[in-house]
């Protein structure tokens, strides 16, 4: 089964571009440009990991929060120019998965997807004692 991940990037372009690289790599992967459609996709699809490009949209730690609440078994991966987000501490800390510096290393994004896939959801977890 091809793990579903969704991309999303302020500029469409190159939320397409990194999704050609994912299908190229056996990924479902789709596109997407804004923050209102990803709370949208996440509900609709099962979906493995969310990639968010935190140069292009507006993200703090409350948003991703609340998307992982709504989404336990989803990983997030951000992708960024910058080294310092002082605006995202806490979700860096405790809610994205890994940070990757752009333009993205593509061996560096399969070996974190490969994590990410390898491990198992939440959901499908055993609870503690069993």
């Amino acid at each position: 089964m091809r793990e579903s991940i969704i991309v999303v990037d302020g500029c469409l372009d190159e939320g397409r571009r990194l999704c050609a690289i994912l299908k190229g790599r056996h990924y479902d992967a789709a596109p997407i440009d804004s923050l209102d459609a990803l709370t949208t996709a996440a509900r609709q699809r099962s979906c493995r990991c969310v990639i968010l490009d935190l140069d292009t949209l507006s993200v703090d730690n409350r948003f991703i929060r609340n998307l992982l609440r709504d989404n336990p078994d989803l990983c997030v991966i951000g992708t960024s120019s910058r080294t310092f987000h002082p605006e995202l501490e806490e979700a860096m800390r405790t809610h994205i998965f890994a940070c990757l510096s752009k333009p993205v290393d593509e061996d560096e994004l399969i070996y974190w997807l490969k994590i990410i896939c390898d491990k198992a959801p939440k959901s499908e977890a055993s609870p503690p004692g069993k």
